[in-house]
């Protein structure tokens, strides 16, 4: 007879278990809100992989013309970052004394080593030299995110799906570096509100990947928000510029063209 298998459980299947016992507080005796940032942090970790994953077949329904099927995916991202953006509020019941007990413990850990949100910055097109400065050689990550800077982003997904919808699309935008950060261009706006006046499932489609664009600046702001909170204008874990730096990053658009096109409906 062949040996009897384990019957799957909730326990088994989410391997509940290790997860459970990736929570290890470096300080000693533990001090009370490690534990919670701990955790704050390893779910944004989970949402962000989710996030990856989206935004994967995301690009990959664009290409194939896909437009509700883009349509679905990205409104689950939109979901997503509401949710971690009201994580925030969580993280700020912990005082500046609080941090301040175990924040030496982190040693040269910093949340700018977060490689899957390099990873979100390059897939949406937020492709910024002066970050590789925060990414050293052998960092845990590194390379995936490289690789990253390397592909097409969302953007030049969306690009194509354009592209397919007829009418001529500039070709200095399709055959541009997609290594570097796409700039703003008059021909892609003036296409953009062509389709929203003649193509009302497109409007649906723009004003949803608007909501996604202000959702990564809102959780960049809150992000500010909590770190002025619990560590002011002090320099970050690991050297990082902290606050000066976080806020350089603010309201930098995802889809610069959708946001020019505003002023002329």
């Amino acid at each position: 007879m062949p040996p009897k298998t384990e019957q799957l459980t909730y326990a088994s299947y989410l391997h509940i278990d290790q997860l459970l016992d990736i929570q290890q507080p470096r300080s000693n005796p533990p001090e009370h809100d490690e534990t919670l940032f701990i955790i704050i942090h390893q779910v944004h970790e989970l949402w962000f992989k989710q996030m990856l994953h989206e935004l994967d077949l995301a690009g990959a329904r664009f290409r194939e013309g896909d437009l509700w099927g883009v349509y679905n995916l990205l409104k689950r991202v939109r979901m997503i970052l509401k949710t971690i953006v009201g994580q925030v509020d969580i993280l700020e019941t912990m005082t500046p004394e609080s941090f301040v007990s175990f924040r030496d413990r982190l040693d040269t850990a910093s949340g700018f080593q977060s490689m899957q949100f390099r990873e979100i910055e390059f897939r949406l097109g937020l492709k910024r030299e002066e970050v590789l400065k925060y990414m050293p050689e052998g960092m845990h990550g590194r390379d995936v995110a490289m690789e990253r800077l390397k592909q097409p982003s969302l953007i030049d997904d969306f690009h194509s799906f354009l592209a397919s919808r007829g009418g001529e699309f500039p070709s200095e935008v399709l055959d541009r570096d997609i290594a570097q950060r796409y700039e703003p261009n008059e021909c892609v706006q003036d296409l953009l509100v062509k389709l929203s006046q003649e193509s009302p499932e497109m409007v649906n489609l723009f004003e949803l990947m608007l909501d996604i664009d202000e959702g990564l600046q809102e959780w960049r702001y809150r992000h500010v928000q909590l770190v002025r909170r619990t560590i002011g204008g002090k320099h970050g874990t690991g050297g990082s510029p902290g606050v000066k730096y976080l806020e350089s990053t603010l309201f930098e658009p995802v889809f610069p063209d959708l946001w020019a096109i505003r002023h002329r409906f």
